[in-house]
């Protein structure tokens, strides 16, 4: 069981600025996100789209803010947990024990929920066969590129994410692509290079197809893919990967016993923490009068979280507040030398 100071959920910008609060006044803290990236919405809805009201950064990308961000952390080695959900939360003795879908414990006086609308899910194929194959041969996330080589994988979807890793799984796999539609809503370069490999024949096209159904035992062994015409094609194939996107879902936090409207969490206004002790909520998943959906407004709901987080981490010290332009402690923990 990992023993922490504080157990943020999400790894989006709030999260990783509530982690560097926390990092900042001494407390430790490990960061569970249920994606298989650092970013939260930023990197899975926008990385390339302009934000215009981060303070003193007239525009950046949301890729950009993520790594700035990153780059703000990196004095602390702070644990991240991705691909990984918080299902369960306890009250044991006035700590939480909480555990994620991996089997992960982790033990806590402090839960900081900083996931967005929810928990990000992938979009997953209709066909109900497809699920007892999911995470043996049909994929929504590609964690190990190394199981498709010299294999046959078929990939749907007709975004970045299909299209960047049709392209680079071609190297060493054979790949059909499968779009419901004819126009792609990736960048025009990635689509041009997707185009050069099908006239290379290193990628076989199949446009206006859906999954019909996926045949099988143990494995996926072939899948039925069916035109807008009704037209059935048949093909052999070692993997699926689907590409649809993303859904957000409130997932187990209904079930903590947060006091819940409309798939936010009540919060105050002076500590950001809900209706049970010790667990806080900042972000767009928070609610209070006169809340801003902004990520400036995440910030701050952060560092007052962060600071409340200290009372029942070291309930035998008092917090100091201190500058971070004059704290010699603060300015050690950056790692950078006091004059």
């Amino acid at each position: 069981m990992i023993k922490t100071d504080a157990l943020i959920i999400g790894a989006g910008p709030t999260g990783l600025f509530t982690a560097h609060q926390l990092k900042l006044i001494g407390l430790d803290c490990e960061v569970v996100d249920n994606l298989d990236k650092i970013g939260g919405q930023c990197i899975e809805l926008y990385p390339d789209k302009p934000i215009y009201d981060i303070p003193a950064i007239p525009e950046c990308t949301g890729e950009e803010l993520t790594n700035s961000l990153i780059k703000q952390l990196k004095p602390f080695n702070i644990k991240f947990h991705l691909n990984e959900r918080v299902d369960e939360v306890k009250n044991n003795n006035g700590k939480w024990e909480v555990k994620t879908n991996q089997g992960t414990l982790f033990n806590t006086p402090n839960i900081i929920i900083a996931g967005g609308v929810g928990s990000f899910e992938p979009r997953k194929f209709g066909p109900k066969e497809c699920e007892k194959f999911e995470e043996k041969s049909i994929f929504y996330s590609i964690k190990d590129k190394t199981i498709f080589k010299d294999k046959t994988v078929s990939i749907f979807g007709g975004g970045d994410s299909a299209l960047d890793w049709a392209i680079e799984l071609s190297k060493n796999s054979k790949i059909n692509l499968i779009h419901r539609r004819d126009e792609f809503r990736g960048a025009q370069s990635t689509v041009d290079k997707m185009n050069e490999l099908k006239k290379a024949q290193k990628i076989n096209l199949y446009t206006k197809y859906q999954l019909k159904n996926v045949k099988g035992s143990e494995k996926v062994e072939s899948i039925d893919i069916e035109h807008d015409n009704k037209e059935v094609k048949n093909l052999k194939t070692d993997f699926v990967l689907g590409f649809f996107g993303l859904i957000m879902q409130l997932g187990p936090i209904a079930n903590w016993g947060l006091n819940l409207d409309k798939k936010t969490i009540n919060v105050d206004t002076e500590k950001f923490e809900t209706n049970q002790k010790g667990i806080y909520a900042v972000g767009d998943i928070c609610n209070y009068p006169g809340k801003l959906k902004l990520i400036l407004s995440g910030f701050h709901e952060g560092a007052l979280a962060a600071r409340a987080c200290f009372k029942l981490a070291r309930p035998n010290e008092k917090y100091r507040f201190e500058f971070t332009t004059s704290s010699k402690n603060i300015k050690k923990r950056l790692g950078i030398k006091s004059d």
